[in-house]
């Protein structure tokens, strides 16, 4: 539907939204409510935007449920009663995407004994390595680099100067937003002795007489598998795996600047926020939430429905549906108390300064 106007009709049957008013007013684009003009839809998604609508030159909205537009001058609008979902559908409808030509641009390199499916469509000096198979519908963008024998599903989007590695195998409807890295090499390296930093890990504190060392790559044998669904951030990344695949699971979803550590399985539904990284041989479960800059140190294993906070860094085993917060992570109720108290002591410590003060004045004994 991308790309041109739709009548307040078409968007309310697709997406099984309550038309009020005429349903043959014509959309072209979505607007903040105070911006809006004639050819847009303005959001409007609670009452908070309710004086806005009256500011913008809007004849169509997107409103709340329980919302009257005759009250703002409206000839059309769609009623939600969970408008920011229905935000991501009608963002879908009028989303463009990106300008990347049907067939294959002259100037893109694909070797011989690559596979393109049906309808995909290869953008200017893109890569696609041999054996390598391209599903029906996928839209590869400019200098793309798909290596030897990876596979990219159905109906894929991959945006300009995403990486995927040789024999990555990404499902259906994988979207890669700019400069994407799947399958790069994993960050494993040894000594020839046991090195200061293991030392450390194993004292939990003393280095000993263990001596710098230079450092041999154990390298990533194997790859990245991804399921269907899934989108990944720009500049984001995933590491292949040492013996085995990282693995993504069905239907989550990826930040900017994340990276995911060799050998890590991450389950299915998760969403991992901007600058979350996630240390080798740690296993997330499903519908697992890291908020942003979140940690996880390596071979770990979080369970299903965990939710950690911004900032949140993890260095123990959780339980499912566990909700942490903070560094060092606790249940979130506790580190809230915690920050509080946190705030507390400039006071307490004028207090036992003033009582000390009080002591030693001998105003304190009778």
């Amino acid at each position: 539907m991308g790309g041109r106007s739709h009548s307040m009709a078409e968007l309310a049957e697709a997406l099984g939204l309550a038309l009020w008013g005429d349903g043959a007013v014509r959309v072209a684009r979505a607007a903040a409510p105070h911006e809006a003009g004639p050819d847009a839809i303005a959001l409007a998604a609670t009452p908070a935007y309710a004086d806005a609508l009256t500011q913008g030159a809007a004849r169509a909205a997107l409103l709340w449920e329980g919302a009257d537009p005759a009250d703002y001058g409206l000839d059309a609008a769609l009623l939600a009663p969970r408008p920011r979902h229905a935000l991501a559908g009608l963002s879908a409808s009028l989303d463009p995407g990106p300008d990347i030509a049907a067939g294959r641009h002259p100037s893109a390199q694909i070797d011989p004994g690559a596979e393109i499916g049906p309808g995909a469509a290869i953008g200017a000096f893109a890569v696609i390595g041999p054996g390598a198979v391209i599903g029906p519908g996928a839209r590869i963008g400019p200098q793309v680099v798909i290596g030897a024998e990876a596979r990219i599903g159905r109906g894929a989007l991959l945006h300009p100067r995403v990486t995927i590695g040789a024999r990555c195998t990404i499902g259906d409807r994988f979207v890669a937003q700019p400069g994407a890295v799947v399958g790069g090499d994993g960050f494993s390296f040894v000594t020839a002795e046991p090195s200061a930093a293991e030392e450390v890990r194993r004292t939990l504190g003393e280095a000993g007489g263990a001596r710098q060392q230079a450092y041999a790559r154990i390298h990533s044998l194997a790859a990245v598998t991804i399921g269907d669904d899934v989108e990944l951030g720009a500049n984001s990344c995933i590491d292949r795996g040492t013996l085995s695949d990282t693995r993504i699971g069905d239907g989550t979803k990826i930040d900017n600047l994340v990276q995911v550590g060799h050998n890590v399985t991450v389950g299915c539904h998760c969403l991992l926020c901007g600058q979350v990284g996630i240390a080798g041989s740690t296993r997330l479960g499903d519908r697992v939430v890291l908020g942003g800059q979140a940690g996880v140190t390596d071979h770990l294993t979080i369970g299903d429905d965990v939710i950690a906070g911004a900032g949140t860094l993890l260095r123990t085993n959780q339980p499912a549906g566990r909700v942490m917060l903070g560094n060092p992570a606790m249940p979130m109720a506790l580190s809230v108390e915690a920050y509080k108290g946190l705030r507390r002591l400039p006071r307490l410590f004028r207090d036992v300064a003033a009582l000390r003060k009080h002591l030693s004045n001998g105003q304190g004994s009778e």
